[in-house]
């Protein structure tokens, strides 16, 4: 028997083309067989890129996201592959021939929902072939996503926002060689006391080291600048971020505060540059994640890989030093289980590569999806052969602030020798030099080096005390 399947329009032909998705389903907007799927799939491969950038998903009038993607993409680079359909630009990513110097002026040359249409044509493998072409560098205190480096997060989480905690788990980073991506926390609580009081922690810490990374406290964006206010330093500025307007206000932002908050702590920067040695103006962190819209009641009928990448535009728009999707954190209602969250984070480490942003990837699953250690392994290693700019290093991969697993730093250890991967350059030159490291592995500490090691951690405890 025959069947056909027509679609009323894009915003229903990107939703029944994506993998099979929980939330898409709660959403009520899933393709509701395989057929339909690939009927979706085969159609939208015959979409001219051009189409979708003039048939916007939500209209420019009613969200500012989709307003700001459409001005700040290059329209000039674009015009040499608008005639494209989505289909032969698949194929021109994956070509052998398609290098990484072809590829990055094609960056700015697209918007997001391109990046969707295209992701959505794709194997997994596919996936990791098209995101190990490319790089994208971005510098503060160091340097992050050149070849052949793996950054980590070090994540030293603190149920109470204990200061003595939280620096003695973020030393132990250090000693695995971690933290060279940022050495971040999330409070537990989001007041401007105990933001400052943990950027200050970090910072003495930093300074007691004198070691080339990045710290921040992943409050609101208004508590973290309150807190500079107060005289708080603030390296990294940090904000979730989503992919429609109405997401966003339900994250307490708008895209005017994402650029004041920037040029604030440009300013900032420059006012401490006799302190610091900054080697670049990349000032801000995003966390993404695909669901977020929709547990907000803000989809607007869009499928949630389409608006994942509508969050990267956001992000690209404010030149970002690190952006990470933290794919499993929200739940099973948005990805179910370890074979959806193993192709979402795949999905958006590809497209936020494709933006031109420096992406991580925080591999994680809450207590209650069908997921387990095993599984987050597995995408662990699949990013980590796509190129993927950093993970998360949390003390026994347990966060016990936040109450989700991610990965370890133990984990970060084995995906650099798996892969022959290193820490940042600037990074690993001081592991070496405090002789946490020798060559690319951590060196057996004698009680002498201990000692030594741990002065710098007592003198930061001690003016925390």
């Amino acid at each position: 028997m025959i069947e056909h399947f027509n679609f009323s329009d894009l915003r229903e032909l990107f939703a029944k083309a994506n993998e099979e998705k929980s939330g898409d389903q709660l959403a009520g907007i899933a393709a509701r067989s395989e057929r339909e799927r690939v009927a979706a799939k085969r159609k939208l491969a015959d979409l001219t890129l051009d189409e979708i950038v003039r048939r916007p998903l939500i209209d420019p009038d009613d969200d500012d996201v989709t307003l700001l993607i459409l001005d700040t993409f290059d329209q000039l680079a674009f015009r040499t592959i608008a005639s494209m359909t989505v289909g032969e630009f698949r194929e021109l990513l994956l070509d052998d021939e398609t290098t990484e110097v072809q590829l990055h002026p094609l960056h700015n040359a697209i918007i997001p929902e391109i990046a969707a249409a295209v992701a959505k044509l794709m194997s997994n493998k596919d996936l990791v072939l098209a995101s190990i072409k490319i790089r994208n560098i971005t510098r503060c205190r160091n340097t992050m996503g050149e070849r052949g480096v793996l950054g980590i997060r070090a994540q030293p989480n603190h149920p109470a926002d204990d200061i003595g905690g939280i620096l003695l788990s973020a030393f132990e980073g250090l000693l695995y060689g971690c933290g060279d991506a940022v050495i971040g926390v999330n409070p537990a609580t989001d007041s401007v006391e105990s933001v400052s009081s943990i950027l200050q922690a970090l910072n003495r810490l930093v300074d007691a080291y004198e070691i080339p990374t990045q710290t921040c406290c992943l409050a609101h964006i208004t508590t973290q600048l309150a807190a500079l206010d107060r005289g708080a330093p603030v390296d990294l500025l940090f904000q979730s971020v989503a992919g429609t307007e109405k997401a966003n206000r339900s994250f307490g932002i708008t895209l005017e505060m994402l650029r004041e908050g920037r040029e604030k702590v440009l300013e900032h920067h420059h006012q401490r540059q006799d302190k610091v040695g900054w080697i670049g103006d990349n000032v801000m962190y995003f966390e993404t994640g695909q669901g977020s819209a929709l547990s907000a009641d803000a989809h607007h009928g869009v499928d949630q890989l389409t608006l994942e990448a509508r969050a990267h535009g956001v992000a690209r728009a404010f030149h970002p030093f690190l952006v990470n999707s933290v794919v499993g954190f929200i739940g099973p209602e948005y990805l179910y289980d370890e074979r959806q969250i193993i192709r979402a984070g795949l999905e958006d480490h590809f497209m936020g590569k494709l933006l031109g942003l420096p992406m991580g990837c925080d591999v994680c699953y809450t207590n209650h999806a069908a997921a387990d250690q095993n599984s987050a392994d597995n995408l662990l290693l699949l990013l980590s052969a796509a190129g993927c700019n950093y993970f998360m290093g949390v003390p026994c991969s347990d966060d016990v602030m936040l109450n989700y697993q991610s990965t370890s730093y133990h984990d970060a250890l084995a995906a650099r020798r798996l892969f022959q991967l290193r820490p940042a350059p600037e990074f690993l030159e001081w592991l070496q030099n405090t002789g946490i490291y020798r060559g690319l592995e951590p060196a057996p500490l004698d009680s002498t080096a201990r000692r030594q090691l741990m002065q710098g951690l007592e003198a930061s405890l001690e003016k925390t005390l």
